[in-house]
């Protein structure tokens, strides 16, 4: 019997938001319509889980019914910490697919194993001779850079920044000098409720002529990106909003 298929599924932007945009308007058809074909899961969280693959079931019918779905968490310390240095083994996570069933990988929000758990379980499939396919879905980092105007061909995710105060403004100096040395557009992001407090830090922080971008409710319908100098931010500014997501960046 040949292994099944690990399918890396995106989720939409609006996890945790007031309202939630039409799914057909955030993710393609194809990908619900493959979505919907698979009954056996790996996720951050099964409840949120579910509550996705609902939405997905009222734009096309699922292939099993909710209650039969097989859902599977990632453990809790994966899920609070993440997986990306390459510590936990996820191989017995994919026994379906091993035994022929397809699986997917699914995040709350936007791609699984970018700026999320589930590196580790793409990894572990690798191992496993099991083909890893990733479905097209938003990305918030990468629409958060495409509509800032700074250095799209030299970027970096550098995740999120101290909590903190002396070593948050530390890690924005260190992270200033060398976008404005190398070029390199440095993006990064916080939970909603901590915007305000990062977003005054990055106007307290940075230089007047150092570029700061702030996309936030990326493909919602009150989405909002502004890109200026951090003198431009200071002579006009924007109040930051703790309840939608959003991703930062700086750069020259």
């Amino acid at each position: 019997m040949s292994n099944g298929t690990l399918y890396l599924v995106p989720a939409p932007l609006d996890f945790g938001c007031d309202e939630q945009a039409p799914l057909q308007d955030a993710l393609p058809l194809g990908t619900l319509q493959k979505a919907a074909g698979i009954t056996h899961w790996i996720c951050e969280n099964a409840k949120s889980a579910r509550a996705y693959l609902k939405r997905i079931d009222a734009v096309v019918p699922l292939a099993a019914p909710l209650q039969a779905q097989q859902i599977t968490e990632l453990p809790r310390e994966v899920h609070k910490k993440g997986d990306h240095a390459g510590q936990f083994d996820a191989r017995p996570l994919l026994a379906a697919a091993l035994a022929g069933q397809d699986m997917g990988l699914l995040s709350e929000a936007g791609m699984p194993a970018v700026a999320d758990p589930g590196s580790s379980v793409a990894r572990a499939a690798h191992a496993l001779g099991i083909p890893v396919v990733p479905l097209t879905g938003p990305v918030s980092l990468l629409l958060a850079l495409a509509a800032s105007g700074l250095n799209g061909q030299n970027f970096a995710f550098v995740g999120y920044l101290p909590q903190d105060a002396d070593g948050r403004v530390q890690r924005i100096r260190e992270l200033e000098a060398l976008a404005l040395r190398s070029g390199q557009t440095q993006l990064f992001i916080e939970t909603p409720y901590r915007n305000a407090v990062l977003q005054q830090a990055l106007l307290q922080t940075l230089q007047h002529h150092t570029r700061l971008a702030v996309a936030r409710g990326l493909t919602l319908a009150n989405a909002a990106v502004r890109s200026d100098t951090v003198k431009g931010w200071r002579a006009a500014p924007m109040p930051a909003d703790e309840r939608l997501p959003a991703v930062f960046a700086i750069g020259r």
